[in-house]
């Protein structure tokens, strides 16, 4: 259990914090958005971690298989656990099937990524890929604030934030983005799948063709005594 690992480990540990944040029960009950604010800055730190413990198992050299399990583990248990809680939370932001989508597509991903383990190839995550865990965490975040607020004023009310225009904005950005990423991450996989199974096909053809050549012509039987 190394530092990379520890971080992953906080990481799926926050998930039941960010679940008892935004249940009725939350010790940050108040009437100045104190549950929508604690429960917003968990999900941002345990957010960071996720860039976090891959910088640092790669800079000290600590790959593990262990890490290369839980990593992608607790990234897919804080996206669903924060989509589910948002559909309970604040449905007019967060309607239920959005949250479908976007765990499907998690759930798309994640069944790619094992056949493509399986088939010994990679398929490295997207520009696009990358962008949608940015989007991703905007909306969740902006989603939970929006069910206290649907505007800040700042400097005196010179500066106004939607705070639910943002939300509703991020959320249907999210979902364009997951749905285009999946869509791109399929194309990159079925490439490499096809390659995969010509390597194969054509290894398979030249064992053959070795063991053929190599096999002893067989003895007439009138030579046998």
């Amino acid at each position: 259990m190394n530092l990379p690992n520890s971080i992953t480990m906080s990481r799926i540990a926050s998930v039941p914090l960010l679940i008892w944040f935004l249940s009725p029960h939350s010790p940050f009950k108040g009437n100045n958005g104190e549950q929508e604010l604690a429960a917003s800055a968990l999900f941002i730190v345990a957010s960071i971690t996720d860039g976090l413990d891959g910088y640092l198992a790669r800079k000290r050299q600590q790959i593990t298989t262990i890490g290369m399990l839980l990593d992608p583990l607790a990234d897919k248990l804080m996206v669903t656990a924060a989509y589910i809680i948002l559909v309970a939370y604040n449905p007019r932001i967060v309607p239920a099937w959005i949250a479908v989508l976007i765990i499907g597509r998690e759930f798309l991903v994640s069944g790619l990524r094992s056949i493509a383990a399986s088939e010994g190839f990679t398929i490295d995550a997207s520009e696009i890929g990358k962008l949608k865990t940015v989007i991703q965490i905007v909306s969740v975040v902006a989603a939970i604030l929006a069910h206290r607020w649907d505007y800040w004023l700042w400097f005196g009310g010179h500066f106004v934030v939607a705070v639910h225009l943002i939300a509703v904005t991020a959320i249907y950005w999210m979902t364009a983005v997951s749905i285009i990423s999946a869509v791109d991450y399929f194309v990159g996989f079925w490439k490499k799948i096809d390659h995969a199974s010509e390597r194969a096909r054509t290894r398979r053809t030249s064992v053959l063709s070795r063991k053929a050549k190599a096999a002893p012509p067989a003895e007439h039987p009138s030579r046998i005594l």
